[in-house]
């Protein structure tokens, strides 16, 4: 399939993906605009920047990846045009770079469908100096527009797994050489770098994955452990699960509150279980769940508004087995009072979610089986010592009670898994030598 094909399908097939759109904004709730003119490539008002860097940064996890990278750039004095295609995505941008939107030096907009003409004003309207692309998301007309203006464009922490290879080549062409038109490639991985070498990528370099350069808020840290030492009890963090999961990690504990019942202990004087679903959107599900489960539990947002290490909070969290975290850019909080993490996304067949920041936290980690998304630094962390795999919600649970037993090893977990993000930060540091040489003088 060449480019005309796929401009014809995808203007053919519109109607029916923009309904799938809209479907699925409503599932998730928040306001997509899924029908607003930016959507399309066509603004009420001028940019508030002026020759912007443009970032694209898809969703959730993007975001949050690119934080580094945004801040560096910003620091450089460039201004940052941020652009997504999720709610969760844009929300995130807004709480982590309030600062410099108010300050007109970050602005914030959807990415345009991918329609010539969509793509071609959106890049006339902002006139960016330079493209780059976080992880992912490469697409043909927009990148067609970028090389018919001279814009470069990078992709940068890419990750590209077998199955998005094998998409590639079955769409033929248009991808292949939407590939080859990007001016740099920082791949996460030598895995990513071949495998994008074999879709068309040819100025390919691998340069780390941003998350390791992750800045742990000292704030949100001082936070976590002062809640700890008020709670005095154990904390398992089961953080970012994502679809079917809660419903694992519940039995799982109701499993445990069984066994501690039968021995004729009080649950709510064992361990404390968080989940933390990882969008905002499954919040209300988790809790009905819960529930229905017959769990006592208490919500992140009722402990955040009693006052954290108040009374009335600690108690709270004392009286309970599960706190639901229901809040949003907590996580570093979340981690840095437990003594243990759970990572989610990978005891469905999801792909896993990011164990990184529980690492840099100083937290030994626990995932699933399904972690291809970032099965290198999966692999690696539990080569350094710093996480360990389950095969299912229980057996992750059972480990990470039997985790907190051994107070030794839960230090030197830790203490390898911060050692770890250490040895492996510089991707945002080599990605802005590769930005500034594509640039030119």
């Amino acid at each position: 399939m060449n480019r005309f094909s796929y401009t014809l399908l995808v203007r053919t097939l519109s109607p029916v993906l923009l309904a799938w759109m809209a479907v699925r904004a409503r599932r998730a709730g928040g306001q997509w605009e899924v029908m607003s003119p930016e959507r399309f490539g066509r603004y009420r008002q001028a940019s508030r920047v002026r020759r912007p860097v443009w970032v694209h940064a898809v969703s959730l996890g993007e975001t949050r990846a690119a934080q580094p990278l945004l801040r560096a750039l910003l620091d450089r004095g460039e201004q940052v045009l941020l652009t997504h295609m999720t709610v969760t995505g844009r929300e995130e941008g807004a709480r982590a770079f309030e600062k410099d939107i108010r300050e007109g030096r970050l602005e914030q907009q959807w990415l345009p469908y991918d329609f010539p003409c969509a793509t071609a004003r959106f890049l006339d309207h902002y006139q960016p100096v330079a493209g780059i692309l976080i992880e992912r998301e490469v697409w043909p007309n927009l990148l067609a527009s970028a090389r018919k203006r001279g814009l470069p464009v990078m992709l940068v922490s890419a990750r590209f797994s077998d199955h998005a290879l094998r998409t590639v080549l079955r769409a033929g062409k248009v991808l292949q050489e939407a590939y080859a038109g990007l001016d740099a490639v920082h791949a996460q991985t030598l895995q990513d770098a071949q495998r994008l070498e074999q879709a068309g990528a040819l100025a390919v370099r691998v340069s780390g994955n941003f998350k390791f350069d992750v800045q742990v808020p000292a704030e949100q840290l001082a936070r976590g452990r002062e809640f700890a030492q008020a709670l005095n009890r154990r904390i398992i963090t089961i953080a970012s699960t994502r679809e079917g999961e809660d419903e694992m990690f519940i039995q799982a504990i109701v499993k445990h509150v069984r066994r501690m019942r039968a021995q004729g202990q009080a649950p709510e004087e064992g361990a404390l279980f968080r989940l933390v679903p990882r969008h905002p959107q499954r919040f209300e599900a988790a809790a009905q769940r819960l529930k229905e489960s017959g769990l006592t539990f208490v919500r992140r947002s009722e402990i955040r508004e009693a006052g954290d290490c108040s009374t009335s909070a600690v108690r709270a969290a004392q009286s309970v087995v599960v706190l639901l975290g229901d809040t949003v850019g907590e996580m570093v909080r979340h981690y840095a009072s437990s003594q243990v993490a759970i990572i989610g996304g990978s005891f469905a067949p999801l792909g896993g979610q990011n164990l990184i920041e529980a690492c840099a936290v100083g937290v030994p980690v626990i995932v699933g089986p399904h972690t291809h998304n970032f099965e290198q630094a999966v692999n690696d962390a539990i080569h350094e010592g710093a996480a360990l795999r389950a095969q299912n919600a229980d057996a992750a649970l059972q480990l990470a009670l039997l985790l907190l037993e051994d107070s030794r090893r839960l230090a030197q977990m830790g203490e390898a898994g911060e050692n770890w993000v250490r040895q492996h930060a510089g991707a945002v540091q080599r990605v802005m030598d590769g930005y500034l040489a594509l640039r030119g003088p």
